[in-house]
């Protein structure tokens, strides 16, 4: 079983409005997205568009419903812009976290990322780094993290995406071998390495000493298969209902927990499982995946 007293649990805002696909969940509110996750049972969040931005405000509506931020999302373009453009807005955003009291930032090198255009098929055309361009991205890791840590007290992670210049196995070992562990992490997805034919078991086993924050997410392989048949976009992916809540699709949880259990994890478990709320109900699946966790990690 998980330590309770070192693991924490929360769920990301995705699942009821969506920043990237605004007409799904666009009826959902900041207000019942939060008080759902609560009645849900967790304790954490990430951050949504619909979020308040003033931390004063945020924290009194979060307050209410014993709510925490636990991470946001940045969008990073050190291998096609100026490091200068990054740093800047990742200052504001890390000072933010820092108000909001959470420990870990999430970011995703975003340069040539395809996860967002909608006329490009998922799993095809991704693009490559060449040489130069894993050194920029590497030494533009470990200068944020560096920022992150001495300036603000935040780990920084990246979350390797489908779409993106981090999606493989093979682009994450090279990217973790590339950055110092004194100032770079991984967050891990379940869900993403599973979606690009990876094995999360054995990528968590083999970075599990440095992953700093844990997004559990599922997948449902036969509209993966039809992602890739169809040659459908991510986000076509997403509304055909690629992503589930953990339990309900194809990963194998078991060992994951096992591995976090054994090597002593801590921070926070979050799902993330964007579908489009008309079809899957996300107070619903915020319980199911609840009930799921617990009966599996004892939190």
């Amino acid at each position: 079983m998980l330590d309770k007293s070192k693991v924490k649990l929360g769920i990301a805002p995705i699942a009821w409005t969506n920043d990237d696909l605004p007409d799904l969940g666009g009826e959902n509110t900041f207000e019942q997205c939060v008080s759902e996750m609560a009645l849900a049972g967790f304790t954490g969040s990430e951050v949504g568009n619909k979020y308040p931005k003033d931390p004063e405000v945020l924290k009194k509506a979060l307050a209410l419903r014993g709510i925490e931020i636990c991470n946001a999302w940045f969008s990073a373009f050190l291998i096609s812009k100026p490091f200068e453009e990054t740093e800047k807005p990742f200052r504001e955003h890390v000072a933010f976290l820092k108000a909001m009291g959470a420990k870990v930032v999430g970011i995703s090198e975003q340069s040539y990322s395809t996860q967002g255009d909608q006329k490009q098929p998922v799993f095809e055309d991704k693009y490559v780094m060449n040489d130069e361009e894993w050194k920029r991205l590497c030494d533009g890791l470990n200068r944020l993290g560096r920022i992150s840590k001495e300036e603000y007290g935040i780990a920084l992670t990246l979350h390797h995406h489908m779409g993106t210049v981090v999606q493989t196995a093979e682009e994450t070992d090279r990217m973790m071998e590339g950055t110092d562990p004194e100032y770079f992490s991984l967050l891990f997805d379940s869900g993403h390495f599973a979606y690009c034919g990876e094995d999360p078991v054995r990528e968590l086993t083999k970075h599990i000493a440095r992953v700093k924050h844990v997004h559990l997410k599922d997948i449902r392989p036969d509209v993966v298969k039809r992602v890739k048949e169809e040659r459908m976009s991510f986000l076509d992916g997403v509304r055909a209902g690629a992503f589930t809540i953990p339990g309900d699709g194809c990963v194998q949880f078991d060992p994951i927990f096992k591995l976090l259990e054994d090597n002593g994890y801590e921070g926070y478990m979050v799902v993330e499982a964007e579908q489009d709320p008309a079809k899957a109900n996300p107070l619903e699946y915020a319980i199911r995946a609840r009930k799921f966790i617990a009966e599996k990690t004892g939190l």
